[in-house]
């Protein structure tokens, strides 16, 4: 893993949300600092996914701020976020299912995307280079022109992570990336993890997989009912034995 610079990329304030009377996210303040992986754990319902939807703008907070480099990004729509640097995956994936593996990479590529928009041919060469690059790193080269729905369900997982790679974003936000993977597939993707990591992507994971989170993690931030519990280095939250009750349900508060 690299080592982080310091910088403070996205900063959560204070941030509220609920449905009903239930707080989804409970007045949680939190850093995800540049370099480094950001692990979200916690059990089931304690408010993970919500807060990514949060950040993507896929949800409107109730109250609170969310600032990238500085800037406030609440109002402003996912597409708008996604522009300025933060790529997402969704535990449901969300992929093109009757585009070809090429295609669904092509796509997330903005401008460059499609072989008819503008460019001279270098330009288009370079385009699918870069594509045919990205799927040499997640180990689909030979399935460019299959379609997405025929994948199997690990390629379909490293499919959704090379849409993230193909974004140039600054941060990831991973929502159980490696969730139902076989033993070789989940090394290919800590492998892959740790290498991007290292090329100074910064990353923020939602897992459940304790070999993941101790594996890959900088920092652990534990969630529970909405509420941010603790944040810090990874040996003292796991060590924490009140959080490890509230993680294995030995207790609810």
């Amino acid at each position: 893993m690299s080592a982080a610079d310091g910088r403070v990329l996205l900063e959560i304030r204070h941030l509220r949300k609920s449905f009903g009377g239930l707080h989804v996210t409970n007045d949680v303040s939190l850093d995800l600092r540049a370099g480094i992986v950001t692990t979200l754990v916690g059990p089931n319902g304690a408010g993970k996914t919500t807060l990514f939807n949060l950040i993507t703008g896929h949800l409107a907070p109730d109250s609170g701020d969310i600032r990238w480099i500085g800037q406030s990004i609440i109002g402003r729509k996912h597409w708008q976020i996604a522009r300025l640097g933060i790529a997402r995956t969704f535990q449901d994936l969300r992929l093109f299912d009757h585009m070809s593996v090429e295609e669904n990479v092509q796509v997330v590529m903005e401008r460059s995307a499609w072989l008819w928009q503008p460019g001279d041919a270098a330009m288009r060469r370079d385009r699918k280079d870069r594509v045919g690059a990205i799927l040499e790193r997640v180990g689909l080269s030979d399935k460019a022109r299959t379609r997405a729905i025929d994948l199997s369900y690990a390629e379909r997982k490293f499919l959704s992570m090379a849409r993230v790679m193909a974004s140039d974003a600054q941060i990831w936000l991973l929502d159980e990336p490696a969730s139902g993977l076989d033993r070789g597939s989940y090394e290919r993707f800590l492998e892959l993890l740790r290498s991007e990591v290292s090329k100074g992507v910064t990353v923020c994971i939602i897992e459940h997989n304790l070999d993941i989170v101790v594996g890959i993690s900088d920092r652990i931030a534990f969630l529970d009912q909405g509420r941010l519990l603790a944040d810090g280095e990874p040996a003292a939250v796991l060590g924490d034995p009140q959080l490890a009750a509230i993680y294995f349900g030995e207790q609810t508060t």
